[in-house]
Protein backbone atom coordinates (compact mmCIF):
# COMPACT_ATOMS: atom_id res chain seq x y z
CA UNK A 1 0.00 0.00 0.00
CA UNK A 2 1.54 3.24 -1.16
CA UNK A 3 0.80 6.33 0.81
CA UNK A 4 1.61 9.88 -0.13
CA UNK A 5 1.88 12.90 2.05
CA UNK A 6 0.79 16.21 0.62
CA UNK A 7 1.90 19.49 2.15
CA UNK A 8 -0.45 22.26 1.34
CA UNK A 9 1.11 25.65 0.81
CA UNK A 10 -0.43 28.73 2.36
CA UNK A 11 -3.20 30.29 0.41
CA UNK A 12 -1.35 33.54 -0.24
CA UNK A 13 1.78 31.80 -1.62
CA UNK A 14 2.21 30.89 -5.25
CA UNK A 15 2.35 27.17 -5.96
CA UNK A 16 5.89 25.87 -6.52
CA UNK A 17 6.59 24.01 -9.76
CA UNK A 18 6.65 20.27 -9.43
CA UNK A 19 10.00 18.48 -9.89
CA UNK A 20 10.84 14.80 -10.20
CA UNK A 21 13.76 14.99 -7.74
CA UNK A 22 14.66 17.10 -4.81
CA UNK A 23 16.66 20.19 -5.68
CA UNK A 24 20.23 20.40 -4.31
CA UNK A 25 20.85 22.66 -1.38
CA UNK A 26 21.64 26.18 -2.32
CA UNK A 27 25.33 27.17 -2.13
CA UNK A 28 26.21 30.14 -0.03
CA UNK A 29 26.78 33.21 -2.08
CA UNK A 30 30.46 34.12 -2.60
CA UNK A 31 31.57 37.41 -1.39
CA UNK A 32 32.58 39.79 -4.08
CA UNK A 33 35.77 40.70 -2.19
CA UNK A 34 37.08 37.08 -1.79
CA UNK A 35 40.87 36.66 -2.20
CA UNK A 36 42.28 34.83 -5.23
CA UNK A 37 44.43 31.69 -4.78
CA UNK A 38 47.61 33.61 -5.64
CA UNK A 39 46.93 36.26 -3.06
CA UNK A 40 46.10 33.57 -0.50
CA UNK A 41 49.44 31.85 -1.15
CA UNK A 42 51.23 35.16 -0.86
CA UNK A 43 49.52 35.86 2.43
CA UNK A 44 50.45 32.40 3.71
CA UNK A 45 54.04 32.94 2.69
CA UNK A 46 54.15 36.24 4.53
CA UNK A 47 52.82 34.57 7.65
CA UNK A 48 55.73 32.08 7.72
CA UNK A 49 58.65 33.03 9.97
CA UNK A 50 61.45 34.61 8.03
CA UNK A 51 64.85 32.94 8.20
CA UNK A 52 67.43 35.57 8.87
CA UNK A 53 70.67 35.41 6.90
CA UNK A 54 73.57 34.65 9.22
CA UNK A 55 75.67 37.65 9.99
CA UNK A 56 79.07 37.91 8.34
CA UNK A 57 81.69 36.52 10.67
CA UNK A 58 84.79 38.59 10.09
CA UNK A 59 86.87 36.65 12.58
CA UNK A 60 86.21 33.29 10.93
CA UNK A 61 86.99 34.79 7.53
CA UNK A 62 90.25 36.23 8.82
CA UNK A 63 91.27 32.92 10.40
CA UNK A 64 90.64 31.18 7.09
CA UNK A 65 92.31 33.66 4.74
CA UNK A 66 95.08 35.35 6.70
CA UNK A 67 97.20 32.26 7.56
CA UNK A 68 97.71 31.20 3.90
CA UNK A 69 98.44 34.80 2.93
CA UNK A 70 100.90 35.12 5.80
CA UNK A 71 102.60 31.89 4.71
CA UNK A 72 103.01 33.17 1.14
CA UNK A 73 104.35 36.49 2.40
CA UNK A 74 106.82 34.66 4.62
CA UNK A 75 107.96 32.59 1.63
CA UNK A 76 108.46 35.78 -0.39
CA UNK A 77 110.43 37.37 2.46
CA UNK A 78 112.73 34.35 2.80
CA UNK A 79 113.16 34.31 -0.98
CA UNK A 80 114.18 37.97 -0.93
CA UNK A 81 116.66 37.36 1.89
CA UNK A 82 118.25 34.40 0.06
CA UNK A 83 118.49 36.48 -3.11
CA UNK A 84 120.29 39.23 -1.19
CA UNK A 85 122.68 36.78 0.49
CA UNK A 86 123.60 35.12 -2.82
CA UNK A 87 124.29 38.53 -4.42
CA UNK A 88 121.77 38.02 -7.18
CA UNK A 89 122.56 34.41 -8.10
CA UNK A 90 118.98 33.63 -7.05
CA UNK A 91 116.70 36.19 -8.73
CA UNK A 92 114.40 38.29 -6.60
CA UNK A 93 110.63 37.69 -6.52
CA UNK A 94 110.05 40.89 -8.49
CA UNK A 95 112.46 39.89 -11.25
CA UNK A 96 110.97 36.39 -11.40
CA UNK A 97 107.47 37.84 -11.63
CA UNK A 98 108.47 40.07 -14.54
CA UNK A 99 109.97 37.04 -16.31
CA UNK A 100 106.82 35.00 -15.62
CA UNK A 101 104.68 37.69 -17.25
CA UNK A 102 106.87 37.46 -20.34
CA UNK A 103 106.83 33.64 -20.37
CA UNK A 104 103.06 33.36 -20.03
CA UNK A 105 102.36 36.08 -22.56
CA UNK A 106 102.87 33.41 -25.26
CA UNK A 107 102.91 29.95 -23.63
CA UNK A 108 102.17 28.01 -26.84
CA UNK A 109 104.81 29.19 -29.27
CA UNK A 110 106.82 26.78 -31.45
CA UNK A 111 110.30 27.64 -32.72
CA UNK A 112 111.45 24.07 -33.27
CA UNK A 113 111.24 20.61 -31.73
CA UNK A 114 113.28 21.62 -28.67
CA UNK A 115 112.12 25.24 -28.37
CA UNK A 116 108.47 25.33 -27.39
CA UNK A 117 106.40 27.31 -24.92
CA UNK A 118 105.76 26.23 -21.36
CA UNK A 119 102.17 25.34 -22.23
CA UNK A 120 103.23 22.66 -24.74
CA UNK A 121 105.73 21.26 -22.24
CA UNK A 122 103.09 20.95 -19.50
CA UNK A 123 100.64 19.29 -21.91
CA UNK A 124 103.27 16.79 -23.04
CA UNK A 125 104.04 15.86 -19.43
CA UNK A 126 100.33 15.51 -18.61
CA UNK A 127 99.87 13.27 -21.64
CA UNK A 128 102.64 10.93 -20.46
CA UNK A 129 101.19 10.89 -16.95
CA UNK A 130 97.71 10.11 -18.28
CA UNK A 131 98.95 7.20 -20.41
CA UNK A 132 101.13 5.66 -17.71
CA UNK A 133 98.56 6.19 -14.98
CA UNK A 134 95.72 4.86 -17.13
CA UNK A 135 97.59 1.65 -17.88
CA UNK A 136 98.47 1.28 -14.20
CA UNK A 137 94.80 1.69 -13.24
CA UNK A 138 93.69 -0.92 -15.80
CA UNK A 139 96.14 -3.43 -14.35
CA UNK A 140 96.41 -2.41 -10.70
CA UNK A 141 92.76 -2.09 -9.66
CA UNK A 142 91.65 -5.56 -10.92
CA UNK A 143 94.86 -7.05 -9.51
CA UNK A 144 94.10 -5.48 -6.15
CA UNK A 145 90.58 -6.96 -6.18
CA UNK A 146 91.96 -10.41 -6.98
CA UNK A 147 94.74 -10.24 -4.36
CA UNK A 148 92.36 -9.05 -1.67
CA UNK A 149 89.62 -11.52 -2.58
CA UNK A 150 91.63 -14.75 -2.74
CA UNK A 151 93.99 -15.75 0.04
CA UNK A 152 96.17 -17.85 -2.26
CA UNK A 153 96.90 -14.91 -4.56
CA UNK A 154 97.55 -12.69 -1.55
CA UNK A 155 100.18 -15.05 -0.19
CA UNK A 156 101.67 -15.46 -3.65
CA UNK A 157 102.07 -11.78 -4.56
CA UNK A 158 102.69 -10.12 -1.19
CA UNK A 159 106.44 -10.98 -1.23
CA UNK A 160 106.75 -9.73 -4.83
CA UNK A 161 105.04 -6.42 -4.03
CA UNK A 162 107.09 -5.97 -0.85
CA UNK A 163 110.27 -6.55 -2.86
CA UNK A 164 109.54 -4.25 -5.83
CA UNK A 165 107.59 -1.42 -4.22
CA UNK A 166 110.56 0.27 -2.45
CA UNK A 167 112.61 0.43 -5.66
CA UNK A 168 113.15 4.00 -6.87
CA UNK A 169 111.08 4.73 -9.99
CA UNK A 170 114.11 6.09 -11.83
CA UNK A 171 115.80 2.72 -11.41
CA UNK A 172 113.20 1.33 -13.83
CA UNK A 173 114.02 3.92 -16.51
CA UNK A 174 117.04 2.07 -17.98
CA UNK A 175 114.92 -1.09 -18.21
CA UNK A 176 112.36 0.88 -20.19
CA UNK A 177 114.99 2.31 -22.50
CA UNK A 178 116.40 -1.17 -23.08
CA UNK A 179 113.04 -2.80 -23.78
CA UNK A 180 111.17 -0.07 -25.68
CA UNK A 181 114.14 1.54 -27.51
CA UNK A 182 112.68 5.02 -27.07
CA UNK A 183 112.60 7.85 -24.55
CA UNK A 184 108.85 8.48 -24.62
CA UNK A 185 107.77 4.83 -24.04
CA UNK A 186 110.43 4.53 -21.35
CA UNK A 187 108.99 7.54 -19.50
CA UNK A 188 105.47 6.09 -19.74
CA UNK A 189 106.80 2.76 -18.46
CA UNK A 190 108.36 4.54 -15.47
CA UNK A 191 105.04 6.23 -14.69
CA UNK A 192 103.27 2.89 -14.98
CA UNK A 193 105.58 1.02 -12.63
CA UNK A 194 105.52 3.73 -9.94
CA UNK A 195 101.74 4.26 -10.12
CA UNK A 196 100.61 0.66 -9.94
CA UNK A 197 101.71 -0.11 -6.36
CA UNK A 198 99.47 2.38 -4.48
CA UNK A 199 96.41 1.22 -6.40
CA UNK A 200 97.14 -2.49 -5.93
CA UNK A 201 97.85 -2.16 -2.20
CA UNK A 202 94.95 0.15 -1.31
CA UNK A 203 92.43 -1.84 -3.35
CA UNK A 204 93.56 -5.14 -1.80
CA UNK A 205 93.39 -3.67 1.72
CA UNK A 206 89.89 -2.37 1.03
CA UNK A 207 88.71 -5.80 -0.14
CA UNK A 208 90.19 -7.49 2.92
CA UNK A 209 88.42 -5.04 5.23
CA UNK A 210 84.94 -5.74 3.88
CA UNK A 211 82.86 -7.12 6.82
CA UNK A 212 82.55 -10.88 6.72
CA UNK A 213 78.81 -10.59 7.38
CA UNK A 214 78.34 -9.09 3.90
CA UNK A 215 80.06 -12.08 2.31
CA UNK A 216 78.07 -14.51 4.47
CA UNK A 217 74.82 -12.97 3.24
CA UNK A 218 76.04 -13.27 -0.35
CA UNK A 219 76.85 -16.93 0.26
CA UNK A 220 73.39 -17.56 1.72
CA UNK A 221 71.75 -15.87 -1.26
CA UNK A 222 73.98 -17.92 -3.59
CA UNK A 223 75.21 -14.85 -5.46
CA UNK A 224 77.66 -15.26 -8.29
CA UNK A 225 81.21 -13.97 -7.98
CA UNK A 226 80.43 -11.17 -10.43
CA UNK A 227 77.51 -9.98 -8.31
CA UNK A 228 79.62 -10.20 -5.17
CA UNK A 229 82.23 -7.95 -6.78
CA UNK A 230 79.81 -5.43 -8.30
CA UNK A 231 77.15 -5.28 -5.55
CA UNK A 232 79.18 -5.81 -2.35
CA UNK A 233 82.90 -5.39 -2.84
CA UNK A 234 83.02 -2.44 -5.23
CA UNK A 235 80.88 -0.02 -3.14
CA UNK A 236 82.77 -0.95 0.02
CA UNK A 237 86.22 -0.75 -1.59
CA UNK A 238 85.63 2.50 -3.51
CA UNK A 239 87.00 4.84 -0.80
CA UNK A 240 90.21 2.80 -0.52
CA UNK A 241 90.53 2.63 -4.28
CA UNK A 242 90.18 6.39 -4.69
CA UNK A 243 92.83 6.92 -2.02
CA UNK A 244 95.17 4.73 -4.04
CA UNK A 245 94.36 6.72 -7.16
CA UNK A 246 95.22 9.99 -5.41
CA UNK A 247 98.55 8.62 -4.19
CA UNK A 248 99.35 7.20 -7.62
CA UNK A 249 98.67 10.46 -9.45
CA UNK A 250 100.83 12.42 -7.02
CA UNK A 251 103.68 9.95 -7.41
CA UNK A 252 103.34 9.95 -11.20
CA UNK A 253 103.56 13.74 -11.40
CA UNK A 254 106.68 13.71 -9.21
CA UNK A 255 108.39 11.02 -11.27
CA UNK A 256 107.67 12.40 -14.74
CA UNK A 257 109.71 15.55 -14.05
CA UNK A 258 112.80 13.55 -13.13
CA UNK A 259 112.27 11.08 -15.96
CA UNK A 260 112.02 13.86 -18.57
CA UNK A 261 115.25 15.39 -17.31
CA UNK A 262 117.01 12.15 -18.24
CA UNK A 263 115.14 11.26 -21.44
CA UNK A 264 114.84 14.72 -23.02
CA UNK A 265 112.22 15.71 -25.55
CA UNK A 266 109.25 17.93 -24.85
CA UNK A 267 108.06 18.12 -21.24
CA UNK A 268 108.23 20.26 -18.15
CA UNK A 269 111.16 18.24 -16.78
CA UNK A 270 113.14 18.70 -19.99
CA UNK A 271 112.26 22.40 -19.94
CA UNK A 272 113.78 22.73 -16.45
CA UNK A 273 116.95 20.93 -17.53
CA UNK A 274 117.21 22.96 -20.74
CA UNK A 275 116.89 26.24 -18.82
CA UNK A 276 119.60 25.05 -16.43
CA UNK A 277 121.91 24.45 -19.40
CA UNK A 278 121.15 28.02 -20.48
CA UNK A 279 121.75 29.27 -16.88
CA UNK A 280 118.29 30.83 -16.88
CA UNK A 281 117.47 30.55 -13.18
CA UNK A 282 114.33 32.67 -13.49
CA UNK A 283 112.69 30.15 -15.77
CA UNK A 284 113.74 27.32 -13.47
CA UNK A 285 111.94 28.97 -10.55
CA UNK A 286 108.92 29.59 -12.80
CA UNK A 287 108.91 25.89 -13.73
CA UNK A 288 109.01 24.94 -10.04
CA UNK A 289 105.88 26.98 -9.39
CA UNK A 290 104.19 25.57 -12.51
CA UNK A 291 104.91 22.01 -11.37
CA UNK A 292 103.53 22.78 -7.92
CA UNK A 293 100.37 24.46 -9.23
CA UNK A 294 99.59 21.62 -11.65
CA UNK A 295 100.13 19.06 -8.89
CA UNK A 296 97.85 21.06 -6.59
CA UNK A 297 95.11 21.19 -9.23
CA UNK A 298 95.35 17.44 -9.79
CA UNK A 299 95.10 16.84 -6.05
CA UNK A 300 92.09 19.15 -5.69
CA UNK A 301 90.31 17.47 -8.61
CA UNK A 302 90.82 14.02 -7.13
CA UNK A 303 89.74 15.16 -3.66
CA UNK A 304 86.57 16.57 -5.24
CA UNK A 305 85.97 13.25 -6.98
CA UNK A 306 86.65 11.26 -3.82
CA UNK A 307 84.34 13.44 -1.70
CA UNK A 308 81.46 12.58 -4.03
CA UNK A 309 81.74 8.88 -3.18
CA UNK A 310 83.15 8.79 0.36
CA UNK A 311 82.50 10.27 3.77
CA UNK A 312 83.66 13.38 5.56
CA UNK A 313 87.09 12.04 6.47
CA UNK A 314 88.19 12.25 2.84
CA UNK A 315 87.01 15.84 2.49
CA UNK A 316 89.31 16.92 5.30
Amino acid sequence: MVSAVFHLAPLDAEPAPASSSASPPARPAMKTGAASPDSALAAAAKSLPKTERPAWDGRAFALRVLPPVAGLLLLGLLWQIVSSLTQGSIPTPAATWAQAVEVFSDPFYRNGPNDQGVGWNVLASLQRVALGFGLAALVGIPAGFAIGRFTLLSRMFNPVISLLRPVSPLAWLPIGLLVFKGANPAAIWTIFICSIWPMVINTAVGVQRVPQDYLNVARVLNLSEWKVITKILFPAVLPYMLTGVRLAVGTAWLVIVAAEMLTGGVGIGFWVWDEWNNLNVKNIIIAIFVIGIVGLLLEMALVKLASAFTFEDVKS
